[in-house]
C-alpha cells in the first residue's frame, strides 16, 4: 500500500466490491463457490419458519402482512420455511405476502422455480429492502449483511487513510476520520471497516419497527463485539482467492459488525436481541429434536441428515463462525431462541 502517486481510475473500496459483487451475482452459475445453511439441511428452512409462526403469534396474528427474505439464493430457505407454516399454522399461510429481496436475474429465476408449488402466485421481487411496502413485516435474511460493500480506513503515524482500489493493489489516501460506534485508542496502522449500507438498514428497518408492528433475523458470519483488523475476503471456485484479482469472478465478503448493526437500530427505535451464536440459536429451536425426528422418518438419509446438523451446530464447523441477531417492535414478546435462562 502507498499514499502516494494514486492512478486516476482509482475508485474507494466499497465502489470496487459493490461493481464486482453485482457483476459476480450477475453473471456466475448459482452460489458455485459456496454452500449455505439451507443447502446443508431442510431443517435450517424449517426452523426458521417456525420461528415466524410464533414471532407472527406474538405479533397478535395480522391477517394480512409481509414475509420477506433478503439475499434468499435459489429460494431453498424460503421453500422449506413456507412448507412448515402451511403445515402448522394455516391461518398465518392465508394471511401473508411473500417478496424477496434480489437484484441478479439469474437468482430469482431459480427462486420462482423453487417456490412454484408453495404459492399461488409468484412472489414480489425487490432491488432493495427500502422498497417493501407498508404493513406487519417478518424479515429473514442469511448471509445477507455479509456481501455488502465495507470502507476500510487506516490509522497512521500521520492521520487517518481510506484504502482505493486500482491495477489490482491498494493505495492510502488521506481521509477524514470514520465514525465509529464506540471510542477507543487506537495503535498506528490499526485497520478499521465501516458498512455503511448495513448501518443504513439497520437504521431504516428500527425506524420501522418503531411505527409499525415486525420483526427482522439476520444470520451472518461476523463478531459480536467490534474488532479491528481486515476481514476482507474471496471465493472464487470454491477456494479463497484474493480479493483483488478478477474482480466481478470471486464471492466478495466480510465480517459483520454487529455491534454497530445492532446499535443503529436500537437506536432508531427496534427492540434489539442478540448476538447468540448459530449453534446455540438453532438448539433452542430444536434442530437435533427435528433431525432425529426425519432421520427416524427417512433411515436411508439418516446419516447425511445428522451430519448436516452437526455442521450447522458444530462451535468448530458453522456454529460458532454464524451469529445471530434479531430485531424486533417495541412492546413485542421476546423472539424464540433469545429467551434468557435457556441453555447456550
Amino acid at each position: 500500500m502507498n499514499a502516494r502517486a494514486l492512478p486516476p481510475d482509482a475508485e474507494r473500496l466499497d465502489h470496487f466490491m459493490a461493481r464486482a459483487n453485482a457483476r459476480y451475482y450477475a453473471t456466475t452459475p448459482l452460489l458455485s463457490d459456496f454452500i449455505t445453511a439451507p443447502e446443508i439441511s431442510q431443517v435450517f428452512g424449517e426452523l426458521l419458519g417456525a420461528w415466524a409462526a410464533m414471532v407472527w403469534q406474538g405479533m397478535g396474528s395480522p391477517t394480512s402482512f409481509i414475509l420477506a427474505e433478503a439475499g434468499p439464493g435459489r429460494g431453498t430457505l424460503m421453500a422449506d420455511a413456507l412448507r412448515l407454516i402451511t403445515r402448522i399454522c394455516p391461518p398465518m399461510a392465508q394471511a401473508m405476502h411473500v417478496h424477496l429481496v434480489e437484484t441478479s436475474p439469474l437468482m430469482r429465476s431459480e427462486q420462482a422455480k423453487a417456490l412454484r408449488a408453495s404459492l399461488p402466485a409468484p412472489p414480489h421481487w425487490h432491488d432493495r429492502l427500502e422498497t417493501l411496502p407498508d404493513g406487519p413485516l417478518i424479515l429473514l435474511a442469511n448471509e445477507f449483511l455479509d456481501a455488502l460493500p465495507i470502507r476500510q480506513f487506516v490509522h497512521t503515524p500521520s492521520g487517518w487513510h481510506e484504502r482505493h482500489v486500482a491495477e489490482g493493489r491498494f493505495h492510502l489516501v488521506p481521509s477524514p476520520a470514520p465514525v465509529l460506534p464506540d471510542a477507543r485508542a487506537l495503535e498506528p496502522d490499526t485497520l478499521v471497516e465501516l458498512c455503511e449500507p448495513a448501518l443504513a438498514i439497520a437504521s431504516w428497518l428500527g425506524q420501522r419497527l418503531a411505527r409499525a408492528p415486525g420483526a427482522a433475523l439476520f444470520i451472518d458470519y461476523g463478531h459480536a463485539s467490534t474488532l479491528t483488523g481486515d476481514s476482507l475476503q474471496a471465493l472464487r471456485h470454491a477456494r479463497p482467492a484474493a480479493p483483488l484479482e478478477a474482480a466481478g469472478q470471486a464471492d466478495l465478503t466480510a465480517h459483520v459488525d454487529f455491534t454497530a448493526f445492532g446499535a443503529a437500530a436500537r437506536q432508531a427505535g427496534a427492540s434489539v436481541y442478540g448476538t447468540l451464536t448459530q449453534g446455540t440459536f438453532l438448539r433452542r429451536l430444536g434442530l437435533m429434536e427435528r433431525t432425529a425426528q426425519l432421520a427416524a422418518a427417512v433411515p436411508q438419509q439418516a446419516q447425511a441428515l445428522m451430519s448436516g446438523a452437526e455442521r450447522l451446530a458444530a462451535p468448530e464447523k458453522m456454529g460458532h463462525l454464524f451469529r445471530v441477531m434479531a430485531l424486533l417492535s417495541p412492546g413485542l414478546p421476546v423472539p424464540p431462541g433469545f429467551e434468557e435462562g435457556l441453555p447456550a
